[in-house]
């Protein structure tokens, strides 16, 4: 699984707090990941583990011509 900056991604570890939260990946360094998550009058940058994070498919909601 490759994880750019800019991806969507989602938290995929059961144990924490942000689990199943949706965010943008910002940087990649040394098997970490920073994720923004934005939402309402809120924006929080976390880091976590790449073992964490799971890909979102962004191609979902479009139709095919």
């Amino acid at each position: 699984m490759i994880i750019l900056p800019g991806a969507a991604v989602q938290v995929a570890n059961p144990d924490s707090i942000y689990y199943r939260y949706e965010g943008l990946v910002q940087r990649v360094t040394d098997g970490k990941v920073a994720v923004l998550f934005e939402g309402g009058n809120w924006d929080k940058l976390v880091t976590f583990r790449l073992a964490e994070l799971e890909l979102v498919e962004t191609t979902a909601g479009r139709k095919k011509k």
